[in-house]
């Protein structure tokens, strides 16, 4: 693994750009797929990214070791970032929101796994935004629930709230939308 990143954090406070770029080149992917959950599209979810490691170059120098390390730090400020970002979208204008993704063609042996991805997306899709991170947090990124509680700000109780809802509401759907995916719950 290397250096510890909190140590990477501080080397970065002291305008270190090796460091800066070990920290980019650890979390990318995460803070990456973790934003493109929460809001539904690749694009929006870079340009999340871009912001959060910005800020943590210009917010280095007042890192605190232990304050709950690095990655729930990073996880948070994306959190925020994502949030930020679906609020500005619901006062957009319907006429200026712009068209959806195409999603382009899918090689005939992965058709049934892209149609139940599609299927189990546009479900995610619809939840509310805590209910999608939390989601995201504790099922694609593996977070424990203490971990997800304190990127989100919540209890654990709350976040399990967040999660018992997020699925009944999923089951539901899904089972309007694809019965057979949910054969034998």
């Amino acid at each position: 693994m290397g250096e510890a990143d909190d140590d990477l954090v501080l080397r970065v406070g002291r305008g270190d750009p090796e460091a800066c770029r070990l920290l980019v080149e650890r979390h990318l992917g995460r803070v990456v797929a973790f934003a493109a959950r929460v809001l539904g599209t690749p694009s929006d979810a870079e340009d999340v990214a871009q912001e959060v490691f910005t800020r943590l170059w210009r917010q280095a120098r007042s890192w605190r070791p232990g304050s709950g390390g690095v990655r729930a730090w990073l996880r948070r400020v994306a959190l925020h970032r994502c949030l930020d970002r679906l609020a500005r979208r619901r006062e957009q204008p319907l006429d200026d929101a712009p068209d959806p993704p195409d999603p382009g063609p899918t090689p005939p042996l992965r058709l049934e796994e892209a149609e139940v991805t599609r299927i189990v997306a546009q479900a995610v899709a619809a939840l509310p935004a805590r209910q999608r991170a939390a989601l995201a947090l504790c099922h694609y990124d593996g977070l424990r629930q203490d971990e997800a509680a304190e990127v989100l700000g919540v209890s654990v109780e709350a976040l399990e709230s967040l999660l018992a809802r997020a699925r009944r509401t999923l089951r539901a759907r899904l089972r309007a939308l694809a019965p057979e995916l949910l054969d034998g719950t």
